[in-house]
């Protein structure tokens, strides 16, 4: 009889819990724009940008980048060289997550960005500071 887990004998190992890699708050750019961005390794090896409680304005082609740049310089207008584009903002309230492309050296990106490409401004931005070891 095939044994589920849990029942006693099942030698599965339990999968890794999710682990925060960087966090920053929000800043205001161009619109007020408040909350958590959260990049963390899922339990699957995966990578996501976690926005929490996020509150920004509505507005025409908003998408999420993480810049090279920090926070005050991509808040500013300017996304800088080698920015990358995660996807179209889901929603201007609350909590959402952006899959980061594999292999995508973290360590060469300082903040999480909402722009509006239409109009090429910030609408916000996070600085993405390293989690403590």
């Amino acid at each position: 009889m095939a044994q589920t887990q849990g029942t006693p004998g099942n030698t599965s190992t339990p999968a890794a819990a999710p682990v925060e890699l960087a966090r920053g708050s929000f800043v205001s750019g161009e619109h007020d724009t408040s909350g958590t961005a959260r990049v963390v390794r899922l339990s699957d090896g995966g990578i996501v940008l976690r926005l929490e409680d996020l509150r920004t304005s509505e507005g025409p082609d908003v998408r999420v980048y993480l810049s090279k740049r920090p926070a005050a310089e991509s808040k500013a207008d300017t996304l800088g060289d080698g920015a990358v584009e995660l996807d179209h903002l889901k929603g201007n309230r609350g909590n959402q997550n952006y899959t980061i492309p594999v292999g995508t050296d973290l360590s060469q990106f300082h903040s999480a960005v909402i722009w509006c490409s239409r109009f090429s401004v910030g609408f916000g931005s996070a600085d993405l500071t390293p989690a403590a070891k």
